[in-house]
């Protein structure tokens, strides 16, 4: 199913928003959208009603309603749905090893909703092996999301930390025809943060700042030179990673950034910027894995 976009529903309205989203990229990147909904018969153990063909017929309903909705909505879209049998987590994270992309609806903002991030959507985040994009809602549609504005990505590490970071970011620019935003911050480290080496080369930029300007510089490069077509406009500034990236992106249609792959992760760890942004961006949010 490569080259395939799949998003995950549940008849909500975060996952129908994320639906719509989907099938809207499908359609710009001429895409075939594969819509999933996980669902796995456990009898509960308490004294209430219950049927397993009720149930099984209200999974198959979840999937007919976005079927029928998108197919009104999007007539040229490639459409294809599938009940998955098994809880949400592993199910999606198995669909979304042969995914190109995973949409997934998540909840408002703030310290407390904004982390539900959905009831599964941080621990697919923090797991999955495609990148995820996360949609906020509004009424059952994307919250938010001016067609007009830039894809914004924000870039760390080196040419080959980032690479993946970038193409993600550089196809949904092309795909969009918009401009590309790059967005580098850096803060004084402690006085054992920059080796004596790498100290003296920032020196010969003439000190940090256009030293981090040219690290953005080499990493943007091949991927300039593979994406003519799109405008780049290079940021760097000196903060917090997540403040910066939040700022330049206030007017964005989507949000890139990075998750660092943990061959030993425990827990839902995403990383400080991707929890950030994915709290308090009001766009959609790509969490694209790295290693």
């Amino acid at each position: 199913m490569k080259r395939t976009l799949v998003v995950g529903v549940d008849g909500s309205p975060e996952s129908r928003a994320a639906a719509d989203w989907a099938a809207r990229e499908a359609v710009r990147r001429d895409l075939p959208l594969h819509v999933v909904h996980a669902w796995l018969w456990r009898p509960l153990a308490v004294p209430i009603v219950q049927d397993r063909e009720t149930e099984s017929r209200r999974a198959d309903d979840i999937l007919r309603a976005v079927e029928q909705e998108l197919t009104h909505r999007y007539p040229s879209l490639a459409l294809t749905a599938e009940v998955l049998c098994d809880v949400p987590v592993p199910a999606l994270l198995r669909t979304a090893k042969e995914a190109e992309m995973l949409i997934l609806g998540t909840r408002g903002h703030g310290a407390l909703l904004g982390f539900l991030l959905g009831s599964y959507g941080q621990q697919v985040i923090a797991a999955a092996e495609c990148p995820v994009v996360s949609v906020r809602s509004a009424h059952g549609r994307p919250l938010g999301v001016p067609e007009e504005g830039e894809v914004v990505v924000g870039q760390q590490g080196g040419v080959e930390e980032s690479a993946e970071v970038l193409r993600v970011a550089f196809e949904a620019a092309a795909a969009r025809k918009v401009p590309l935003r790059a967005v580098r911050a850096w803060s004084l480290p402690p006085v054992y943060g920059y080796s004596p080496g790498s100290m003296w080369i920032a020196e010969q930029f003439g000190g940090l700042e256009p030293f981090e300007r040219a690290a953005l510089d080499q990493a943007l490069e091949p991927w300039r030179l593979r994406f003519p077509e799109v405008e780049v406009v290079a940021h760097v500034e000196r903060g917090s990673a997540g403040h910066v990236l939040l700022s330049e992106a206030s007017d964005a249609q989507l949000v890139v950034v990075g998750r660092r792959v943990r061959e030993s992760a425990v827990g839902t760890r995403i990383g400080s910027v991707a929890h950030a942004v994915l709290h308090h961006a009001a766009c959609p949010v790509a969490v694209v894995p790295h290693h």
